[in-house]
């Protein structure tokens, strides 16, 4: 607990605590119910004293040790125990108190919490161990300060401690402790009225009904008090099952103790009785306790899941991803609801197996059942792409990916799969590749005749010659330029030139096979490409453009004549292509210099 005290009145505050506490349980319990040996059948100042040991700081424990060790004694020479045997008790009681505590502190990290079912269980274990040492160090120091009156009932005397004390732990301590530290965590100013009120009805109700038991015997109903203590833990959590559990024990103890109740009516002697009210309280607390704190797991994990789940549908929203799963064995599909909007469907639709499927274009739809069939029979992860018609008529491109379920024997029993919308992707993928596309053709086409510029007649040439030389296939490269150009320029000006220019490549295009390629060197000089073509078949291709570009600039009367000279090489082994253009280069001089408008080969 938390508190702004001085280390010194700190101190003498858990002191006092624990010395008036303890001395007063003890003097309660050795007065109100006594068993074998004139021991407690339950002993509430062992939990009680444990529970301030976890509740206070480490520098407090010390005196409050000395405090309870005073208050011990005390209680048991009140009772009329002598001395010497009440120091036995009390070093016994003492000894149990550290050991559970250092159990305790060794067995949980951090904070003790009874909301953690693996730290009921250490707390319990620990409790155990302490409890079985305590009754060890009773026994052995009781024989030696009285052997005779021990003599043959040392097991008895052993199992009654035991029991007594270790009820007192298991009982007392863990109210205490979870109440302290929810007035100290201020969590009880955050609960709602209605939810103590609830609480406070529960445990009244708790009393109630064990009061009802154990003030008669006329009917043994000692499962009535179960039945609210199971309530409480159920409402309340492990705090409602530790204190209904303390007010079914303090009852049920004192009214035994009185001689009223069923348990105070069975025949035999006091210590039966007391066993089996001890018995009770064990099976109702290692009841209760547990399941309290099984019920918060389970609480906490639903709480998790619903968090999860919604997560889950606020991704796939967000994603635009559904999930489904089909059941193999039953033949059926689930959705997700953001499957049913992929679809177009509103949530919760009935949809059969096949309906997905069948929504899928027809060309599309053999493959994806192809796909699902080859995954349930492999087992293997799957995934395939396609269009789907929606419920509106709207076409949208999808991607699924899933895996198969196996049950027993490695059988296919399920398939699930996600189904995301990838429409807007599948546009942008279109619409970038037609932005590189369109930038490509940019790059490798001359502006101004729109056939391949430079760049591009060079790579493609490259191309063919590494075709020629590994497959052994012609290939012959044509250079030409518009005759006289310069002049026409001169004389009917730049925009008539860059018409003719246009003109003789439209005619150059127009000559050639669907595998040559026709490009713009630079200025007015042209390269031909002539794939797949012998010596002679290429002469009369050049010499077929030569002739075409010559007849239609006769024929065009808006614009000024014009004609062309050809260099032609023929492939003869080059080992690239520089040397094959300067072949075809020094041809296209050779024709220049006989006069123009002419074709020459190279040799």
């Amino acid at each position: 607990m938390k508190r702004s005290l001085s280390p010194g009145v700190e101190t003498a505050f858990w002191s006092l605590l624990t010395l008036a506490g303890y001395a007063l349980l003890a003097s309660l319990s050795l007065h109100a119910t006594r068993g074998a040996d004139n021991i407690a059948a339950i002993w509430p100042p062992s939990g009680y004293f444990l529970a301030l040991l976890l509740l206070m700081p480490a520098r407090a424990r010390a005196a409050s040790f000395i405090a309870m060790a005073v208050a011990s004694i005390a209680a048991n020479m009140l009772s009329g125990t002598s001395a010497l045997v009440a120091a036995a008790f009390t070093v016994a009681n003492v000894a149990e108190a550290g050991a559970a505590l250092w159990l305790i502190r060794r067995r949980v990290p951090g904070d003790l919490s009874f909301m953690e079912p693996r730290a009921v269980a250490n707390f319990c274990i620990a409790v155990l161990a302490a409890g079985a040492l305590s009754a060890s160090i009773a026994a052995a120091l009781l024989g030696m300060l009285d052997a005779a009156s021990l003599a043959g009932r040392g097991l008895d005397f052993f199992l009654s401690w035991l029991t007594t004390v270790t009820l007192g732990l298991l009982i007392v301590a863990p109210p205490i402790v979870m109440l302290a530290r929810l007035i100290d965590s201020r969590a009880l100013g955050n609960v709602p009225r209605a939810t103590i009120a609830e609480a406070v009805a529960l445990l009244i109700f708790a009393a109630a009904l064990t009061v009802a038991c154990f003030s008669q015997a006329h009917f043994p109903a000692t499962f009535l008090p179960t039945v609210a203590v199971i309530a409480a833990s159920y409402r309340l959590g492990p705090f409602g099952a530790a204190a209904g559990m303390l007010i079914v024990a303090i009852i049920a103890s004192w009214m035994t103790g009185q001689g009223f109740g069923p348990v105070a009516a069975i025949e035999g002697s006091q210590k039966g009785k007391i066993l089996f009210l001890q018995f009770y309280f064990i099976t109702l607390l290692f009841t209760a306790l547990p399941l309290a704190a099984l019920l918060v797991v389970q609480r906490r994990l639903a709480k998790r899941l619903e968090q999860s789940n919604r997560w889950l549908l606020q991704a796939e929203a967000a994603a635009l991803v559904g999930h489904w799963r089909v059941d193999l064995v039953r033949w059926t599909i689930q959705w997700s609801d953001q499957a049913y909007r992929v679809h177009g469907l509103e949530p919760g639709e009935m949809v059969g197996v096949d309906y997905s499927v069948e929504q899928y274009l027809s060309e599309d739809r053999a493959a994806v059942r192809a796909i699902l069939r080859q995954a349930v029979q492999t087992g293997e992860p799957f995934e395939y792409q396609g269009r789907i018609v929606r419920a509106d008529g709207a076409i949208r491109h999808v991607k699924s990916h899933g895996s198969i379920e196996r049950g027993r024997g490695g059988r296919a029993v399920g398939i699930f799969g996600t189904v995301q919308d990838v429409t807007e992707t599948v546009e942008n993928a279109r619409i970038l590749e037609a932005a590189r596309s369109a930038a490509e053709r940019v790059a490798n086409t001359d502006m101004l005749t729109g056939l391949p510029n430079r760049r591009h007649t060079l790579a493609f040439l490259d191309a063919a010659l590494v075709g020629a030389r590994d497959q052994g296939v012609p290939l012959a490269v044509a250079i030409f330029d518009i005759d006289h150009f310069k002049r026409i320029n001169d004389d009917h000006g730049h925009a008539a030139g860059d018409e003719v220019i246009r003109r003789v490549a439209r005619r150059a295009r127009a000559s050639l096979r669907d595998e040559d390629l026709v490009g713009r060197f630079g200025g007015e000089e042209f390269v031909c490409i002539l794939q797949r073509s012998s010596a002679q078949a290429a002469e009369i291709v050049a010499e077929r453009l030569r002739s075409a570009i010559e007849a239609e600039g006769r024929a065009d009367e808006e614009l000024p004549p014009a004609t062309v000279s050809v260099g032609l090489a023929v492939y003869d082994g080059e080992g690239d292509i520089e040397a094959l253009l300067h072949r075809a280069d020094q041809a296209l001089y050779l024709a220049k210099r006989e006069g123009r408008n002419r074709l020459r080969m190279a040799a």
